[in-house]
């Protein structure tokens, strides 16, 4: 099955992040890493390589570029995306997720899980326009897509 071995985010341009978010990121990836499904379908009669695969994640003039090759470094494709339909679940995604940091400090356990339960929505909506605007690019699964998008909410952070 085709999967990701490697991701690279291109954040030399952004700000240092919060703790929370650079935590957010580093179980994003690992767990990306752990497990994903990431499959390149053959195109306009053209055959892609097949996984496994190597993605640099980067945003490049206000579009999101998902630069993809195979393990020995061949190119398989690349994707220049609208960070458009991304922008107001990303807001609100960021949003959640500071009401959840603040909470795990302040509040009970009953209402941060309350929050957790919200942000996990806003979360699952944010794979599921990931999945929508991969779609006839890539064939990726929901945990798959849900740890991208955390990512890509990492490199929104500065732009």
């Amino acid at each position: 099955m085709s999967h990701i071995t490697q991701i690279e985010l291109d954040d030399r341009n952004l700000p240092p992040p919060t703790p929370e978010i650079e935590q957010e990121r580093r179980v994003a990836m690992f767990d990306l890493l752990e497990d994903n499904t990431f499959i390149l379908p053959n195109r306009d009669d053209r055959v892609v390589p097949s996984g496994p695969y190597k993605i640099g994640l980067s945003i490049q003039d206000k579009r999101l570029v998902f630069d993809i090759q195979t393990e020995s470094g061949k190119p398989a494709a690349q994707f220049l995306m609208s960070l458009g339909p991304f922008r107001q679940v990303v807001k609100d995604y960021f949003a959640i997720c500071k009401s959840y940091f603040d909470a795990v400090r302040n509040l009970p356990p009953a209402q941060i899980e309350t929050i957790d339960m919200a942000r996990r929505g806003i979360h699952d909506e944010g794979a599921r326009v990931l999945i929508e605007r991969l779609d006839g690019k890539a064939d990726v699964d929901h945990d798959t897509a849900r740890r991208l998008f955390t990512l890509i909410c990492v490199l929104h952070f500065g732009g």
